[in-house]
């Protein structure tokens, strides 16, 4: 049965391409967990390198690009640049996206402990 046109009218061309660039960035995995950590708190890039375990220049080359695309947003503080998430709605979509595709990977080991299988 398909949806009533009406209810989910198309969004215009603009907002898709947008949308379409920041699901481009986001493909990424590194810049994802650069998102995902700062989801959690924010961060100097020091900070995000080491929990993400990249290169300085590179963690700072991907919040550039973030910054730019109005993914990630910074502030200073004395000598050093704070970098968070400063739209809730994309940390919503990574949350979401990340936790459900956590928990399916987690199904197969949870089920196979059940049945005595595995660790």
């Amino acid at each position: 049965m398909a949806a009533d046109a009406g209810e989910f009218a198309d969004p215009p061309a603009g907002v898709l391409a947008e949308a379409a660039a920041a699901f481009g960035l986001l493909s990424s995995p590194a810049r994802l967990h650069i998102v995902w950590a700062l989801a959690q708190g924010e961060s100097d890039v020091t900070g995000l390198a080491e929990r993400v375990g990249g290169a300085l220049p590179a963690v700072s080359q991907h919040l550039t690009k973030l910054k730019l695309a109005g993914l990630v947003r910074s502030r200073r503080e004395g000598r050093r640049q704070v970098y968070f998430v400063g739209d809730p709605d994309v940390v919503a979509v990574v949350r979401a996206m990340v936790g459900q595709l956590s928990t399916r990977a987690e199904e197969p080991r949870t089920l196979a402990r059940r049945r005595g299988f595995g660790a």
